[in-house]
């Protein structure tokens, strides 16, 4: 079952197109991998799909049961300061706020699951700024997740981390896939890092939708 159904998408600028008619669907077993060059519309997609930015023309149909405030969603750059006082845990917890109510407590057992789920419980009272950089997309993975319960958004959470920190949180997305849904952009096209079951290239010489198999093939026919 379709927890998003995009059909027929654009969006322009002043004019301008950034994607025309984009035709795609996310499944709740889906990883799914956006790809294609730099200012193809990879981050305005996702912009469009958190409601955040209104599509020129097309719609974007949701499971009934979804909600816009209730999407996990870690950006591309983080704006929290590191000097900024804050724990792990107070971190985390923000993820709730969407969904908390005036005077409703947080969940405490999803923002300790989030923590468990990514091996950082034994950080939960560090302060973020503290943090390696893998470490602190850990943080903000964990914090997406507390957001959500089908549907996590991610906007190139690989950039700036090693090899080594890159493998383990690719790994941990795997996992996560087995609970939520996964719509990641990336630039991470090594076919051993396509970790997604199903791509969708923005490439506007090369569009593509489909399953992770057939554009590796694509791409190596090219």
């Amino acid at each position: 079952m379709s927890l998003i159904k995009v059909q027929n998408l654009s969006l322009s600028y002043h004019g301008h197109p950034v994607f025309e008619k984009l035709n795609f669907e996310v499944n709740r077993d889906d990883f799914l991998c956006v790809v294609g060059p730099n200012g193809c519309g990879k981050t305005t997609l996702l912009k469009c799909l958190l409601g955040l930015i209104k599509p020129t023309t097309g719609k974007i149909i949701f499971a009934d049961n979804l909600d816009a405030n209730e999407i996990g969603y870690m950006a591309q750059r983080h704006h929290i300061d590191a000097n900024f006082p804050a724990s792990v845990y107070e971190i985390v917890s923000s993820g709730a706020l969407g969904q908390t109510k005036l005077f409703q407590a947080y969940p405490r057992q999803r923002i300790q699951d989030a923590l468990k789920a990514l091996k950082i419980s034994n950080l939960a009272k560090e302060k973020f700024g503290h943090l390696s950089g893998g470490q602190q997309q850990k943080v903000l993975l964990a914090r997406a997740i507390v957001a959500t319960k089908e549907l996590l958004i991610l906007d190139e959470p690989s950039n700036n981390l090693d090899y080594r920190s890159k493998r383990d949180f690719y790994r941990i997305l795997r996992e996560l896939n087995r609970d939520f849904a996964i719509i990641m952009v990336t630039h991470d096209l090594d076919h051993h890092n396509l970790v997604g079951n199903r791509i969708l290239s923005l490439d506007h010489d090369n569009p593509f939708f489909g399953t992770t198999a057939e554009y590796v093939r694509r791409v190596h026919a090219h």
